[in-house]
């Protein structure tokens, strides 16, 4: 009977620092996939075994209490030194269970990072994976996420963001927008292309390097078409509806096939960093900790990704 408590005061925990977490007790019911009641009745009888108030509830806001306060920061490390107590004692060669909630930006998450996802999964048949594609910015607790793969997007500094690659990008555009076009016989000549714009990227300007002269350049473009879709940028492009700015990888065929054309290949745009980011804690699961490890290992070596730093 003792050991029956004992869990359920985890789970008591557990619940509570999910309601902090999530920021309300309807959305930590549907992150643990169960009724905003049985949260309501766990959080209560938590109050009802420390004798004191934990959150203080309007309609419209949920706060901590002093001693909600301090129960959160014991609960937090308690739980940690659970989960940590699960992985080293019921798997001890550090194989992952459970769920592991990843969100990618649409082109990598239905593209290139399949292949090693599934060989991860293969590996670990305990582990399950939630593949989220969104290029949005990350909600870690509101969407109840382990983590993320960022692609050019500024490093938030409440969480770890460890950088795994480079995307190459290419300046591109059909031979009959070209051959309809003034000729391009420098970067400043591109100013007079109708554009695609990744909005996510760049909207009304672009900026090329020439590594051989060491030389960047600032050009304004007028879209025709603004998207966040990489792949929307491709297939517009290739319709001779305007140049975009592409990762190299997604027109490397066509570019090969003549389908597109590789323009100024000696001016070239940044390479956008590819990171994976996810929150800060004392504790990180086994399917967390190798799926970094895996992440860091394959993503130089997918096609079109290289090494962080490695210049253009």
């Amino acid at each position: 009977m003792k050991r029956i408590e004992r869990i359920d005061r985890v789970e008591l925990m557990r619940t509570f620092v999910r309601i902090v977490e999530a920021g309300s007790l309807s959305a930590a019911a549907r992150q643990l996939e169960t009724t905003q009641a049985t949260v309501s009745r766990r959080l209560q009888s938590l109050e009802t075994l420390l004798g004191v108030r934990l959150l203080l509830r309007t309609t419209h806001t949920t706060r901590l209490t002093d001693d909600g306060e301090r129960c959160y920061q014991h609960a937090r490390r308690v739980i940690d030194s659970w989960l940590a107590l699960e992985d080293e004692v019921a798997h001890a060669e550090d194989e992952p269970v459970g769920v592991l909630r990843v969100r990618a930006p649409h082109a990598f998450g239905q593209d290139q990072l399949l292949a090693p996802l599934t060989e991860f999964l293969q590996r670990y048949p305990q582990l399950s994976v939630e593949w989220v594609l969104n290029d949005s910015s990350v909600d870690f607790l509101g969407d109840n996420l382990d983590c993320a793969i960022r692609v050019g997007a500024d490093v938030d500094p409440a969480t770890v963001s460890v950088l795994l690659a480079e995307v190459p990008r290419s300046v591109v555009a059909s031979p009959e927008l070209l051959a309809r076009a003034p000729a391009i016989n420098g970067p400043e000549d591109l100013e007079a292309l109708p554009w695609v714009a990744i909005s996510t990227f760049y909207q009304r300007h672009i900026e090329l390097f020439n590594g051989e002269l060491n030389q960047a350049r600032r050009l304004t473009i007028v879209p025709r078409l603004s998207t966040d879709s990489l792949y929307v940028a491709r297939k517009t492009a290739l319709t001779g509806l305007g140049a975009a700015v592409v990762s190299s990888w997604a027109v490397k065929e066509d570019i090969q096939a003549g389908r597109l054309v590789h323009v100024l290949p000696e001016w070239q745009p940044s390479a956008l960093p590819v990171h994976l980011v996810y929150p800060w804690s004392r504790y990180y699961p086994a399917r967390l900790r190798l799926f970094l490890e895996m992440m860091r290992t394959v993503m130089p070596e997918i096609a079109g990704m290289r090494s962080a730093g490695k210049g253009q």
